[in-house]
């Protein structure tokens, strides 16, 4: 099964720079796509891509979800990341080869269980990704983090302080993991928001991928 979903062209020109958004838990692509508008004003040379994750959402069947929450047991849990990142990274691989680019012009902005999927995906892949931006997320399986360690992209987490989803906590904990794995990790805390991005945490967003994107050129 190959993902598919909305997309929007550069602003600007041909791609130089591929975005890939993954959406949260019960939604889907359209949900997601709609911050591209935003962020287009600092990357007008980006397509941006927004898959549907794989599967119906357990309790909202119009949505979509990457993995199922139902069956908490760990090696349940590990088997849906497992099965949900090699779809996306099959969906990375074949957007990459298709614009012409590589992992260095690639970004992966994701919210909630998107989030937790994008640093899941990125954190494992054999060529380090431009950046991350994680919305409202939370580390997963982070005892096979270590083991599994492919790449050290930049990382930005940004979470409202008032998030009764995923706890605001949760923000700091992984922090905490990344740092511990000599992954860069940044993080922004939106104030007084919960389950949700803030304009401000769009913007702090906007400005780690510029300039991920230009250090990750200098690196090339």
């Amino acid at each position: 099964m190959m993902l598919s979903g909305p997309v929007v062209p550069p602003r600007q020109g041909e791609p130089r720079q591929l975005v890939v958004l993954l959406h949260g838990w019960g939604a889907d692509g359209n949900d997601l796509i709609g911050l591209a508008p935003a962020l287009q004003g600092a990357l007008p040379h980006a397509r941006f891509a927004s898959p549907n994750a794989p599967d119906p959402c357990d309790q909202n069947p119009m949505g979509r979800q990457w993995y199922s929450f139902m069956d908490e047991r760990p090696a349940t849990l590990k088997k849906g990341y497992e099965r949900a990142a090699a779809m996306i990274d099959a969906y990375l691989d074949a957007e990459l080869e298709r614009l012409g680019l590589d992992d260095s012009r690639l970004a992966l902005v994701g919210f909630s269980q998107g989030a937790m999927m994008a640093v899941y995906v990125a954190l494992r892949r054999a060529r380090p990704v431009a950046g991350v931006v994680g919305f409202s997320g939370m580390m997963i399986d982070e005892e096979n983090a270590a083991a599994e360690l492919r790449s050290r992209p930049p990382i930005l987490l940004a979470h409202g302080d008032a998030d009764p989803v995923v706890p605001f906590a949760s923000m700091q904990h992984a922090v905490g993991v990344l740092a511990g794995l000599d992954v860069p990790a940044q993080w922004h805390t939106s104030p007084g928001v919960g389950h949700g991005i803030a304009p401000d945490a769009l913007e702090a967003g906007a400005s780690f991928l510029v300039n991920a994107f230009r250090e990750s050129r200098k690196a090339v």
